[in-house]
């Protein structure tokens, strides 16, 4: 099937225009996030956007099946500390040293570590053509940082954001199945969100400067990067192929960095561009080439 041939009768030209949306609204979010910082502290910020979506999708699944043991619970808060609490605590802070688009090109990294824990740790075999994505993601890492290992705190905390993803993506894979897939999404945002907020009134000074401009900031994160931005992805991985969908969120980081040099003006060095490309092209590969069973997989664990 082609990637622009979705299931039930949905036109190409549309199937297209909603995946530029929601990987806009993926990327797009860095940029409005790092704008955010100048009237929230990076962790209380986060925080209220995850918990107000998480309680908005909690009322929108209550008829849903939820868990019946606490067992599964403590799996979807587990999975909240990695894929929310984890994965934002890092992004939202590394935005105070390193720019939206590093930021985002080093977040999405994560399928490419997906390949290397899924072999560890679960022993899935992967394709070569999958492998050689890893390798010149991991390549593209090298690049973007600018030919150095000399990490700073702010690459730091974006791989770790990855790896914090990458995580989560494992969890998913191995629990996804036993739970229903809107109730572990609506759950795992407000068990992470909630985390989130203790945080950022326990490990650093809340700040919280109340006026238009932050409200609107925090309402569109909540709203559109991420709940109207889960909605679309469920969507698009309900009618198309959703290994192959997967492959477009390389889309993601693109936005972020272009977003970020259009309302932050953000300079971006050519390494920068170079080592994105070949980030890029990795998880373009590791993703086009899953098969069917991998398929199901994918459309499991993006929640």
């Amino acid at each position: 099937m082609d990637i622009f041939t979705p299931k039930n009768g949905l036109a190409p030209f549309m199937y297209g225009i909603l995946v530029i949306a929601t990987t806009f609204l993926m990327g797009s979010s860095f940029t409005v996030g790092k704008m955010g910082l100048v009237y929230v502290s990076p962790l209380l910020l986060v925080g209220l956007r995850f918990t107000l979506a998480g309680l908005i999708m909690a009322l929108a699944v209550k008829n849903k099946p939820h868990p019946a043991s606490l067992r599964n619970w403590a799996k979807i808060f587990a999975i909240g500390m990695f894929q929310t609490a984890g994965v934002m605590a890092c992004i939202f802070l590394s935005l105070r040293t390193i720019t939206a688009g590093e930021s985002s090109i080093l977040t999405f990294t994560n399928p490419l570590l997906v390949v290397i824990l899924g072999t560890i740790f679960l022993g899935i075999r992967y394709m070569l053509m999958q492998w050689m994505g890893a390798v010149i993601g991991i390549l593209g890492v090298f690049v973007t940082l600018g030919f150095h290992m000399q990490f700073s705190s702010g690459t730091l905390l974006g791989l770790g954001a990855a790896v914090s993803w990458s995580i989560a993506t494992i969890l998913i894979k191995q629990w996804g199945h036993q739970l229903n897939v809107w109730v572990l999404t609506a759950y795992q945002m407000l068990f992470g969100g909630t985390a989130l907020l203790l945080m950022g009134v326990t490990l650093e000074t809340p700040r919280l400067e109340i006026n238009g401009a932050s409200i609107a900031i925090i309402l569109w994160l909540a709203i559109m990067a991420s709940i109207v931005q889960f909605t679309i992805w469920f969507y698009l991985i309900n009618q198309g192929d959703p290994g192959k969908t997967s492959a477009f969120l390389f889309l993601a980081p693109f936005f972020g960095v272009l977003t970020g040099w259009l309302l932050l003006g953000e300079v971006v060095e050519w390494y920068v561009y170079a080592g994105g490309a070949l980030i890029f092209t990795g998880i373009f590969l590791v993703n086009w080439t899953f098969s069917k069973k991998e398929n199901k997989e994918v459309a499991e664990q993006i929640s």
